[in-house]
Order: C-alpha cells, then sequence, then structure tokens
C-alpha cells in the first residue's frame, strides 16, 4: 500500500473502498500545487467522470496550503490553522465530487519549486504507477504562480523516468493563474464544463477560507469558464455553454529532450505569427 512520506499527507477515499482498490481505478488523475486548484482547473475531468461506472477522478494536492491569503474571519489564523481548515475543505470537495481519491502530500511551496531534490517527484511517480490513469492533468507551464510551475515540473520528472506502458496516455496543462484563451486555437484542449452547473459552484464554495477570505474564486473561474465559451469562435454559434482550456504536454513527456521552456515559449511564437500575420494580410 501507498505510504505517503510527509507525515500531514493523507489520503481520503469518499465512498469508503479500500484504498489501493480505490487509486487503482482510477482513470483521470489531477495533480495540483494547493487545495482548490483541482476544482479551479480541471471541472471538465470531474464532470466527466462525475457517477460513472467506467471513468473515476482522483486527485493530488502536492503542498500544505500553509501560504494562502486569508482575511476576514479566517485573518488571525496561523499557518498551522490554515493548513488543516484548507485540508477540510479539500477533503469535502472530493466527497462532493465523488472522486476516487484524493491525496494531500503536505510538501511545503520551497521544495517544490526546489530543483534536484527528486523527493517530491519519487513520490508522485509512486501514484502514477499504482493509479495507472489514461490521462494526467496538471498546471501550465504559462503559468504566473511559481508554485504551480513547479509542480509541472515535477510532474514531467516523475512521469519521463516511467516505462511507456507505466506512463498515462496523455498529460495536459491547464489554467488557473493565468488562462490560455491565448494559446491558437489548433494548440487548445478544450473541455466541456458546461454539465453540472450546481456541482461546479458548489465545489468551489467549499473553499469558505478562500473565497471569503479575500479570493472570489467561485465567481471567477466559471466567469472565465463563461468567456471560453463565449469568446471561442468569432464565426460560429456556441456549441457548448462554459469551457476551460488546457494544452497538450504529452510530448514532454515521451521525450526528454524536449526542454519546457522553449516547448511553451514556440507557443508564445505562434501566436506572434497568428497576430503578426493577420495584420500584415489586411495592411
Amino acid at each position: 500500500m501507498l505510504r505517503l512520506h510527509n507525515g500531514n499527507g493523507g489520503i481520503f477515499i469518499p465512498d469508503g473502498t479500500e484504498p489501493e482498490a480505490a487509486l487503482r481505478r482510477t482513470t483521470d488523475l489531477c495533480i495540483a500545487a494547493h487545495q482548490d486548484d483541482v476544482e479551479i482547473m480541471a471541472y471538465g475531468p470531474i464532470a466527466q467522470c462525475y457517477e460513472k461506472d467506467d471513468r473515476w477522478f482522483a486527485a493530488v494536492v502536492v503542498t500544505d496550503g500553509a501560504g494562502s491569503p486569508r482575511a476576514g474571519r479566517y485573518a488571525s489564523l496561523s499557518d498551522l490553522e490554515m493548513q488543516k481548515v484548507r485540508v477540510r475543505e479539500q477533503v469535502d470537495a472530493a466527497r462532493l465530487g465523488k472522486y476516487a481519491a484524493v491525496l494531500q502530500l503536505g510538501y511545503p511551496s520551497a521544495a517544490v519549486k526546489a530543483a534536484g531534490d527528486g523527493l517530491c517527484a519519487s513520490e508522485l511517480r509512486d501514484i502514477v504507477r499504482l493509479t495507472r490513469p489514461d490521462t494526467v492533468y496538471t498546471h501550465n507551464l504559462a503559468d504566473k504562480h511559481d508554485t504551480h510551475v513547479g509542480v509541472t515540473l515535477r510532474v514531467l520528472e516523475a512521469l519521463r523516468p516511467l516505462p511507456p506502458e507505466e506512463r498515462p496516455l496523455k498529460l495536459y496543462a491547464l489554467e488557473v493563474w493565468r488562462g490560455l484563451d491565448w494559446l491558437p486555437d489548433g494548440s487548445k484542449a478544450v473541455f466541456d464544463t458546461s454539465p453540472y452547473p450546481e456541482l461546479a459552484a458548489d465545489l468551489l464554495r467549499v473553499f469558505a477560507s478562500q473565497c471569503a477570505g479575500g479570493k472570489r474564486y467561485d465567481k471567477a473561474a466559471p466567469g472565465r469558464r463563461l468567456a471560453n465559451a463565449a469568446f471561442f469562435s468569432p464565426h460560429h454559434v456556441d456549441s457548448m455553454d462554459s469551457c476551460s482550456y488546457g494544452l497538450d504536454i504529452t510530448p514532454l513527456m515521451i521525450d526528454e529532450t524536449l526542454r519546457p521552456g522553449a516547448f511553451i515559449g514556440r507557443q508564445i511564437e505562434a501566436l506572434r505569427r497568428e497576430i503578426t500575420g493577420r495584420i500584415g494580410r489586411m495592411e
């Protein structure tokens, strides 16, 4: 059975299934930096797995959440008290979303951002080996939160050494602290977030320490999804009410010679060419 490295980590199985069996049924695995990142960036996969018998969503939250901003009734909480609140909120979200499991690893952000340590990547590798998901979701490399980008790099360190038969089929990078509407349309992976709108709202409201504590993610995340759907195409009627964007970074998992910075740089360059090309055609 999987044993977590940090003593403040934990595994929660909402339906009470034996832990190893619960983890092995996972088809869709989200690896996120903080409590609530999963529900902000991966609601599309959550909805696709919700109450399905053949698809199960599981979440890994890498950090302890100690450094989160706080206000209102949470303003006076210590880092340790805030950690406990955020762990409980993530458990409540897993229960509400009927996840296969949620694993909270309890690393400090500094450890996740540090290159060369290897411990976090090794633990993530063990989790992927046990869960064997078809698809893994994590943060995007253009995200402006250092810890988010650190998690993505640790995910790549975890997956690259695995033999092909133990790797997921797909690895997607999703949007939190920078939207991905800037990606050229041909590069966008589009996730329908229209199903179960009440569930989508309830999952975000679970995180009261953030939403009532100065960060209205419960309004901002659904607003971004609505905007993504409305502004996706200027020439076609909307096919979805709500959607989120991702970038397929599977090539970074398969080819260790690809540099993450260069990979995302090519997308930025493609955007530059698209914009300047459009202007040039009409000058």
